[in-house]
């Protein structure tokens, strides 16, 4: 059974180090992803509540690959509050769902694509999604409100205000790194696999936090190079 998270809870969560990248307080897991699926049921309520939002943008693929990362990089920092960022991850890309699919192409991947007014949309659409599903869940005001405070700006702002905002924003970073994700993410901005994997390296792995993220996605970049041939199909 999940159990709702609590305000006393809320009090527990990680404060973030002004070391970059922030070290692992734990273990750290650099193995393939598909060998570590999300653990447990006791977020399937949710993922019910939100089918229709996950099909759009790759959702389906994106939200339970980030969720996997998510729950690395908790086991790396055992100190965040393990409920929050998962939950946060589970919800933070369902905007998506709630905005013009048409533009998400065409503005969001595109141009100065990081500023781009319909990703600020996304963000305010996944906070009110958020409102609307987890308080029937049994998750309390508070919960929610720290859940909305992750997701508004995961993607349009530079700075992280927690450890849990910082996991939630490398884990959402992380997916691209595996072979499914460049798959799925060459295509929206129109690169081939090779160029895809170059950007990743030269431009998302210095924007990740931890030093857990690092490692992971350095892992899972090399393995995917190597699976699409990427030094030879450029």
């Amino acid at each position: 059974m999940r159990t709702p998270m609590t305000t006393q809870s809320l009090h527990q969560t990680g404060e973030l180090t002004s070391e970059r990248p922030v070290p692992a307080s734990g273990p750290v897991d650099a193995t393939p992803i598909s060998l570590t699926p999300p653990d447990g049921d006791d977020l399937d309520p949710i993922w019910r509540s939100v089918v229709t939002e996950t099909r759009t943008r790759g959702n389906d693929i994106h939200l339970p690959m980030s969720l996997a990362y998510a729950e690395r990089l908790c086991t790396a920092h055992h100190e965040a509050n393990r409920l929050l960022v998962r939950v946060t991850i589970a919800l933070h890309d369902t905007g998506w769902g709630r905005v013009d699919e048409d533009r998400i192409l065409s503005e969001g991947f595109s141009g100065d694509w990081r500023k781009a007014e319909i990703r600020f949309e996304h963000e305010r659409q996944g906070c009110l999604i958020a409102r609307e599903v987890l308080p029937p869940l049994g998750y309390d005001a508070d919960f929610v409100e720290a859940v909305c405070a992750i997701i508004d700006g995961h993607d349009t702002r530079q700075e992280a205000y927690s450890l849990e905002d910082a996991l939630v924003r490398d884990a959402d970073r992380l997916w691209r790194f595996d072979h499914a994700g460049i798959a799925l993410a060459s295509g929206w901005f129109r690169m081939d696999p090779a160029v895809y994997s170059d950007r990743l390296e030269a431009e998302i792995i210095p924007e990740l936090i931890t030093a857990a993220a690092i490692e992971i996605a350095t892992a899972e970049l090399g393995r995917s190079r190597a699976l699409l041939k990427t030094a030879v199909i450029r």
